[in-house]
C-alpha cells in the first residue's frame, strides 16, 4: 500500500525512511514499560543529530540522518491504543510507503529483554497495533522489544487490570538495567535495517 501523497509540491517532511516509537504522552509515563518505543527514538534522535519537536496535534518529529539515509523520526501524541492516525499523518507528511515504515514498541508476550524484527505481521491482541494496521496496513516493519507478562502466584496473567498496572509502571533494578540495554540494541538495529534490510537486520539482532 503506497501513501505518497504531494503537498503543495512535495511531503512537508520529506524522509528516506519514518521510524515511529509507540509511547504515551506526559512525563508521567515517560519511564513505564509502555514507553520504551518513546526511548528508542529519542536515542536515534541523538544519533541523527535532531530533536522531534510538536508539530500539529498528533506527533513530536524531527528530520535527521543516519545511515547516510534522511530520517524522520516520530513519537506519537496519541496514546499508544489510539495511535493509528498519528501513524497515517507521519506517512503522508515523510512520503514514505510502509516498506520504508519502522515501528518500535514494547510486547508482552516476549521475554523481558528479548529483540524481534520483522515485516508485517498480525496484531496479537495488541490495541496499539490495531488502530494502525486499520489506519494504513499491516506491511511496515517492526522492531519489538520483549517486556514480559505480569504473573499471579508464579503464573503469567491475562488480566487487564493487572496487565495495564504493569506495562504503566516503571521497571526498577535489573529489570530496568535489561530494558535499557534491549532498547539500546532495537536503536541499533534500526539502523541495521536501514543499511542491510530487515531480513539482516533480524539475522543479526534477534534474540530470546
Amino acid at each position: 500500500m503506497a501513501f505518497r501523497k504531494i503537498f503543495g509540491g512535495g511531503p512537508r517532511f520529506a524522509a528516506d525512511w519514518l521510524i515511529v516509537g509507540l509511547g504515551n504522552p506526559g512525563e508521567e509515563y515517560a519511564r513505564t514499560r509502555h514507553n520504551l518505543g518513546f526511548v528508542v527514538i529519542n536515542d536515534l534522535a541523538k544519533r541523527a543529530g535532531t530533536q522531534p519537536k510538536v508539530q500539529g496535534g498528533l506527533m513530536h518529529i524531527g528530520v535527521g540522518e543516519l545511515q547516510g539515509q534522511k530520517v524522520a523520526l516520530v513519537k506519537p501524541k496519541t496514546y499508544v491504543n489510539l495511535s493509528g492516525k498519528a501513524l497515517a499523518q507521519a506517512v503522508q507528511w515523510t512520503g514514505c510507503d510502509l516498506a520504508h515504515t519502522i515501528l518500535v514498541y514494547d510486547e508482552l508476550d516476549m521475554n523481558a529483554g528479548a529483540l524481534r524484527v520483522r515485516v508485517g505481521g498480525g496484531t496479537g491482541g495488541h490495541n496499539g497495533l490495531k488502530s494502525i494496521v486499520g489506519a494504513i496496513g499491516a506491511d511496515f516493519i517492526r522492531v519489538r522489544i520483549g517486556i514480559g507478562r505480569p504473573q499471579r502466584n508464579g503464573e503469567p496473567t491475562w488480566d487487564p487490570d493487572a496487565v495495564a498496572d504493569y506495562v504503566l509502571s516503571a521497571p526498577r533494578g535489573a529489570d530496568r538495567e535489561l530494558l535499557d540495554s534491549a532498547a539500546q540494541l532495537a536503536a541499533d538495529a534500526v539502523e541495521a535495517i536501514l543499511v542491510e534490510g530487515p531480513v539482516a537486520a533480524g539475522n543479526k539482532f534477534n534474540r530470546k
